[in-house]
């Protein structure tokens, strides 16, 4: 699977690189990227269904923040940040939905601090979670 940065079309704008005082995406204390019970409950704990589940919510991923950059209005913002925490939510990835959430609540487009801090901490959480599901979810034998 390509990074998440290689897979999305968009191209990044002067993006602040974020030292850990300012915030930089890590997992949330004492867990994982993804609530792997959570998961479970809607996958059956079908270990095969959960990594298809998080592959199909890592190729949205990218094009809903893309949504995000060139949101012109607010409600356009509001609704691609209401996708991805919804999209987030569904399948434990709470810090994404989290910053999804603080995100539906800002204007990220009339700020563009807002907006570069928003979609660099969201990719960089994609990230997380994108490297979390390889190593947690290794390719089964046989498929490429």
């Amino acid at each position: 699977m390509a990074p998440l940065r290689e897979r999305a079309t968009f191209t990044r704008h002067e993006a602040r690189l974020r030292t850990p005082q300012e915030g930089a995406v890590q997992p949330l204390p004492g867990g994982e990227p993804i609530d792997r019970t959570h998961l479970g409950r809607y996958t059956l704990g079908s270990p095969t269904l959960e990594r298809e589940v998080l592959g199909l919510f890592l190729a949205q991923l990218p094009l809903s923040i893309e949504q995000l950059r060139f949101a012109a209005t607010d409600r356009e913002w509001q609704i691609a940040a209401h996708t991805i925490k919804g999209s987030a939510r569904a399948v434990g990835a709470w810090q994404i939905a989290r910053l999804a959430e603080e995100a539906e609540q800002t204007s990220g487009v009339t700020d563009e601090n807002v907006r570069e801090r928003v979609l660099t901490t969201l990719e960089q959480a994609g990230e997380v979670v994108e490297s979390y599901v390889m190593a947690a979810f290794p390719p089964e034998p046989g498929r490429s």
